[in-house]
């Protein structure tokens, strides 16, 4: 299924139902094929804690405590 710019801009909602019903869409700009929507497999039953990003910063000391590291990034500069 091919979908316009304009139509995938005015109509997002109804655009995203049908690539999951699709499986996926064509997007066009000016008659030209852009880009290609498609849609995720989802996957029942799968953890969280097993995604490898999943406490990819664990073994760091400078993040132990997450709120003293944020505090200290979150300042400026000139106060550092």
């Amino acid at each position: 299924m091919v979908v316009t710019a304009k139509q995938l801009r005015l109509q997002t909602s109804k655009v995203l139902k049908k690539v999951q019903q699709v499986g996926s869409l064509t997007v066009t700009l000016r008659g030209k094929p852009v880009a290609r929507l498609s849609a995720l497999n989802q996957e029942k039953g799968g953890r969280l804690l097993d995604d490898p990003a999943v406490g990819m910063w664990a073994d760091r000391d400078d993040m132990k405590d997450v709120h003293a590291w944020l505090r200290k990034i979150r300042t400026p500069r000139y106060l550092r």
